[in-house]
């Protein structure tokens, strides 16, 4: 584990209640028949099974339990092995969850990732056959439709603005005017943490991008936004870049984020309505395992703009969703309603440190104010973890 800031331990002990709450609740169907049709993958510290390599195309739900000694993340990976189709994070030892993606007819591979870093392991390939004919009505076909095209516009969007944001932060940073470079350092990377999960689709994106040192394996490249942190937060007896290291760094920076633009500016790119509702959860797994604890900006103590951005990424997602979620029945109905009122609390909770454009540094958090926090993501994550299950059954 990282070194964390004088609130790190007891934030983290926080987080990790935070997690375990996901993990319980995470994306669970709401009827018998989507429990009994589930798809069981057992998870260990150096495997992981899934019970059946077929499903009809539609929502597949797949029923996994940690049996292992640490986190661990189940994915479904495209034919290619690179794209992910869908992943669940935080499973955390002893739980189980379960986790509805939709899969179109093709082939695929399950795999699992003890710890969330490294490469997935346990490869096995997974077919799915073709489904039922689609029960939706045209009105709500249509309400997909458009969803998916209006969040896919605001991730390009994001991406655009990543990209110039990104090039002026490597210029300054390039340039050693470190005081401009602290400066945009935590506004550029709120549009990156809006959209994580999509950059988190193309593999090794993600890892280029936004590894922590912590996170590092053995011989592994650290690239990306903390590997330029550290330099511009020098901890005591650590030595900054020089000059030829800064401009590879910055360099490095801007390729990759043009990767990630290019990615998603492709004809080809496409998203769905799961990967839109999995991706708000995901978001606020990510405020739950990293922001809270203090460990995502160990240097720089920036968390609560990643923070923000987390949260504004899954309530756009959510509110791209939203209409559709009110006509699924009670259930859909009083979800929307309990999503509306948590968002409104943590939005109201962060607005309590903004300072200037953005916010304080999180060591000015008591424990008090970090537990609040993180009361406010557990409330948001449990209904925002069913939002699939309802939206696609």
């Amino acid at each position: 584990m990282p070194r964390l800031h004088p609130l790190g331990t007891i934030a983290a002990s926080l987080a990790g209640t935070a997690v375990v709450a996901i993990a319980l609740t995470g994306c669970v169907p709401n009827t018998a028949t989507a429990e009994a049709e589930a798809i069981a993958v057992t998870l260990t510290d150096s495997s992981c099974t899934v019970d059946t390599a077929t499903a009809p195309a539609g929502p597949v739900t797949f029923q996994v339990t940690n049996t292992g000694s640490d986190v661990n993340e189940f994915e479904v990976l495209a034919e290619d092995k690179l794209r992910i189709a869908g992943e669940k994070e935080n499973i955390g030892p002893g739980t189980t969850v379960n986790y509805v993606v939709q899969l179109a007819e093709g082939k695929y591979f399950t795999a699992c990732k003890k710890g969330m870093v490294g490469s997935p392991t346990s490869l096995k390939s997974f077919t799915v056959s073709k489904g039922s004919a689609d029960t939706k009505t045209a009105s709500e076909t249509k309400q997909v439709a458009q969803a998916v095209t209006n969040y896919t516009s605001y991730v390009k969007d994001q991406t655009g603005q990543l990209l110039a944001a990104t090039k002026a932060f490597a210029a300054a940073y390039q340039a050693g005017d470190d005081q401009a470079a602290k400066t945009q350092y935590p506004a550029a990377r709120a549009f990156y943490e809006r959209i994580e999960p999509t950059a988190e689709q193309f593999g090794d994106i993600d890892p280029a991008l936004d590894l922590r040192e912590a996170d590092l394996e053995q011989g592994q490249a650290w690239t990306g936004w903390h590997r330029i942190e550290k330099d511009l937060w020098a901890p005591a007896g650590y030595t900054p870049s020089d000059a030829a290291t800064r401009a590879k760094l910055a360099a490095q920076l801007v390729a990759d984020t043009q990767k990630l633009y290019d990615l998603v500016y492709a004809k080809d790119f496409q998203l769905t309505l799961d990967q839109i509702s999995n991706g708000a959860s995901g978001l606020m797994e990510e405020v739950s395992r990293s922001k809270i604890s203090g460990e995502e900006e160990l240097f720089s103590h920036t968390d609560l703009w990643d923070f923000k951005a987390n949260v504004e990424g899954a309530e756009v997602a959510y509110g791209t969703v939203r209409d559709i979620l009110r006509q699924k029945g009670s259930t859909g109905k009083a979800t929307a309603t309990k999503l509306d009122a948590e968002f409104a609390t943590i939005d109201g909770l962060l607005a309590k440190y903004t300072s200037g454009s953005g916010y304080v540094s999180y060591t000015e958090l008591t424990t008090a104010q970090v537990k609040e926090l993180s009361d406010a993501v557990n409330a948001v994550s449990e209904p925002l973890s069913q939002l699939t299950s309802i939206l696609v059954k």
